[in-house]
């Protein structure tokens, strides 16, 4: 991608950022027809114009809803022209009603455990529907430091990593951290492209890897790949939604939320004790 129309896809992200463009205002503004800046930006960020708004229209209310009065307050602040949009569009992809998230997640039971791995510590969470989080580390006060900062009002409830509640995805866990596959219900928060992202990082064979640019290409989005590791980088689910497998592409391991090290443990237990490409 040229610098010229690198500058004009910054500019028209920018003015998303400013607050409603419609697309033929934003397209005129550019200087690109509506169609191929759709066409353009959906390749460079991996979301339509229309989406990519949408996104900071529901970022917005989050920070609203943590700040504002009220509720109400909080989705006219954001821009949601009733209280409808706000529960048909925002509460869909926050995970939870507005209400709930502006409480701080109060209201919601989240088990947890730390439990000890042939790589280490592992922080295991799970909601009734599946795991919300497996975080790893040595330390217990920064496994849990992601979990308090997202639903620091929420039920956090310690148990035994042989409590019946969490026991089978606690040995899930164990057995994808010593290379076995494994298999267990995941609760993922986040937008539909990150949906689209964590879903097909699921269906990477175990001991494989795939360059950005290759699980873009996957996505069917060839010029996404800077939206694919951003949204690589989001995933909370270490391990089951396996962002480990993804490396750069002169086959380089890149980076890794949890140390590279471990990154390279994880791989070369997958792969059989080979030293990934």
């Amino acid at each position: 991608m040229n610098r010229i129309i690198e500058d004009k896809l910054d500019a028209a992200r920018r003015l998303l950022d400013s607050g409603a463009c419609p697309l033929p205002e934003l397209a005129d503004r550019i200087g690109w027809s509506p169609s191929y800046l759709q066409k353009r930006f959906k390749q460079a960020f991996g979301l339509s114009p229309a989406e990519y708004a949408a996104q900071r229209k529901v970022a917005a209310l989050k920070r609203h809803l943590k700040n504002a009065p009220d509720v109400t307050q909080a989705w006219v602040d954001s821009g949601y022209g009733s209280s409808s949009r706000v529960y048909e569009n925002g509460a869909a992809k926050l995970g939870m009603l507005p209400a709930v998230y502006r409480k701080g997640g109060a209201g919601m039971a989240i088990h947890w455990t730390i439990t000890a791995t042939v790589l280490g510590k592992a922080l295991v969470a799970a909601t009734e529907r599946g795991i919300c989080a497996v975080a790893l580390a040595d330390e217990q006060t920064r496994l849990l430091d992601e979990l308090r900062a997202e639903f620091p009002n929420a039920e956090l409830n310690h148990v035994p990593d042989d409590d019946g509640i969490i026991a089978a995805k606690v040995r899930a866990v164990a057995d994808a951290l010593s290379g076995k596959a494994a298999r267990v219900p995941v609760e993922l928060i986040g937008t539909a492209f990150q949906h689209r992202v964590w879903q097909a990082l699921m269906t990477i064979p175990r001991g494989s890897t795939l360059s950005y640019a290759d699980l873009a290409a996957q996505l069917s989005l060839p010029k996404a790949a800077r939206a694919v590791a951003r949204a690589c980088a989001t995933n909370r689910v270490a391990v089951l939604v396996p962002c480990h497998s993804i490396i750069r592409g002169d086959g380089s391991l890149g980076g890794y939320r949890w140390g590279l090290p471990l990154k390279e443990d994880l791989l070369r237990r997958e792969s059989g004790g080979v030293k990934p490409r």
